[in-house]
């Protein structure tokens, strides 16, 4: 895994972790590696990752089980499809939106292009 600059560390890993629990890797209630084992897989400090598992236990997105270790939630897409949601519309919407007025691109650009993208990309998609 490559770390951008502009972000904590331990947000990019709990990114990673998110990414991994939506594309169904690791399944609701079903275990998800260790602190040790994913420090090891990204080549981080444990200490990073143990920061990563405390910010997205108080998250509910995953939780701990005495003697097992941590699991996603039952409803962990859920809540990482609203917080990841959220996120994009405070942080990253207001730099993209910027961006468009600087580059004098109009929303009908912007909806041809979307379109043509999420036919591209998602073909099957209704």
């Amino acid at each position: 895994m490559e770390f951008k600059d502009k972000q904590s560390i331990y947000i990019q890993i709990a990114d990673y972790v998110c990414e991994q629990i939506v594309l169904g890797q690791w399944p609701p209630g079903e275990r998800i590696p260790s602190v040790r084992d994913l420090a090891a897989m990204l080549e981080v400090n444990p200490n990073t990752v143990m920061r990563t598992y405390d910010f997205l236990q108080s998250q509910e997105i995953i939780y701990n089980r005495r003697g097992i270790g941590y699991s996603a939630s039952d409803n962990a897409q859920t809540l990482i499809l609203a917080y990841r949601r959220e996120r994009f519309l405070e942080s990253e919407l207001p730099e993209f939106f910027k961006a468009m007025y600087l580059l004098n691109i109009s929303m009908e650009e912007l909806q041809t292009r979307y379109e043509k993208f999420v036919a591209t990309e998602y073909p099957s998609t209704p």
